[in-house]
């Protein structure tokens, strides 16, 4: 059932479109150059279909945040664009003056222009309802030259700024290419997924794995939830495994009674449908040893999961319709412990299966290995994926339904 408007919904010719995006940047810290512009490639598909549809497009967008080292202005990301757009996307070093609206009034169909970082407004961050945020300058000011609203911050999703839920409220809204594509790959996993659907959870935060592998479980999205990293570690512990002084300093930094005690309830529930680590991989002085887990504890840092464990969730993997992974299995920046990453994502792209991985430092770990390419989707988002796994509201998801609801009864 459709939930929103798309680029496919409006006429854009000659229409002013302001365009939400998230180009948040990793900056160089010396000289606060962009040092990663995969955020700005991820939302060119909709800015070239807006151009070569004849739209006026006014991108608004962030960096850092006041106060922080990475926080500038978008010139150099203007400049970005240009490069992969192939054509001047023009700076404005204003928001909501008249600099800003004299030049949107002034723009020619097929023109780009970027205005300034909206987190200089103090408004921005705000939190409150739309229908608040859209009585905002920046909101009633940009929308009275504008046509259309187009929001494509799928990586900003779950924040209630300013920017990305106050247009939806004042003027008509739709999806961008990127938010489009994420939020129907993501439900394609969670709302109808090809059986059996295996999800692999890793990496160094596990506060809220927990959660996650509950409700995925609970409501019969996954089949199997392989653990790796810490959340294994968590549930290693929860199960009366002593993992080794080293291992258990560093989860108890993060792991609460609480916690301890969530971990323990759904072994006891869910446990059957729950794979954890049967050997894993240690520092052993610097060179990787691999233990089983029979044998602990061990004095030495648990790194990865273990060869005999790779091969036991890779059959799991092999045989699934659809496969989600999200965090690392190990510290795979070292060599000698990206061993579980690499072959268990090997795994996931050779399966035939439908395969989405989400997060930064699993994205990183698929570009380092060469598997970028070959999942079937890769999520930009960070803390919207964690919301949305979470199953907690989007607000800015919520606004374009809202949008949608008030142009259908017209």
């Amino acid at each position: 059932m459709k939930e929103f408007n798309t680029l496919d919904d409006f006429e854009l010719n000659g229409k002013t479109v302001i365009l939400r995006v998230d180009i948040n940047c990793p900056l160089n810290q010396r000289t606060l150059e962009i040092e990663d512009d995969n955020r700005i490639k991820q939302i060119m598909p909709t800015l070239h279909e807006l151009v070569d549809k004849g739209a006026k497009v006014v991108i608004i967008a962030h960096q850092g945040r006041q106060g922080d080292w990475d926080f500038c202005s978008l010139d150099q990301h203007a400049k970005v664009l240009s490069k992969h757009l192939g054509k001047e996307v023009r700076y404005v070093d204003d928001l909501q003056g008249d600099m800003a609206i004299d030049a949107i009034k002034r723009m020619a169909p097929s023109e780009v222009i970027v205005l300034k970082n909206v987190r200089e407004l103090s408004c921005e961050q705000e939190r409150k309802p739309m229908e608040e945020h859209a009585k905002e300058d920046i909101v009633q000011r940009l929308a009275s030259v504008a046509d259309l609203y187009v929001s494509d911050a799928f990586g900003a999703a779950h924040r209630a700024h300013c920017s990305l839920i106050g247009f939806q409220a004042v003027m008509p809204s739709a999806a961008g290419r990127l938010m489009e594509k994420e939020l129907t790959a993501l439900g394609t996993v969670f709302n109808d997924p090809k059986r059996p659907c295996v999800f692999v959870l890793g990496g160094a935060k596990f506060s809220d794995s927990i959660k996650v592998i509950d409700r995925v479980l609970t409501k019969c999205i996954a089949d199997r939830v392989i653990l790796v990293g810490l959340s294994a570690n968590a549930l290693l512990k929860a199960s009366g495994v002593d993992l080794g002084r080293e291992s258990e300093e560093i989860l108890m930094k993060e792991f609460t009674p609480e916690n301890l005690e969530a971990a323990k309830k759904l072994l006891r529930e869910k446990g059957d449908r729950i794979m954890l680590p049967i050997d894993v991989g240690v520092d052993a002085n610097g060179k990787r040893m691999d233990v089983p887990v029979a044998d602990l504890p061990n004095e030495n840092p648990i790194m990865d999961v273990g060869p005999r464990s790779i091969e036991m969730f890779t059959k799991v993997i092999s045989g699934a319709g659809t496969v989600f992974m999200s965090g690392p299995a190990g510290v795979y920046e070292r060599d000698e412990f990206a061993l579980g990453t690499r072959e268990l994502m090997r795994a996931a792209v050779e399966s035939g299966a439908y395969t989405v991985i989400g997060g930064g430092h699993t994205v990183s770990a698929a570009e380092r290995f060469g598997f970028y390419d070959r999942f079937s989707y890769v999520s930009t988002g960070g803390g919207a994926l964690e919301t949305y796994l979470l199953g907690k509201t989007m607000p800015v998801v919520e606004a374009l339904r809202t949008a949608y609801r008030r142009e259908k009864m017209k």
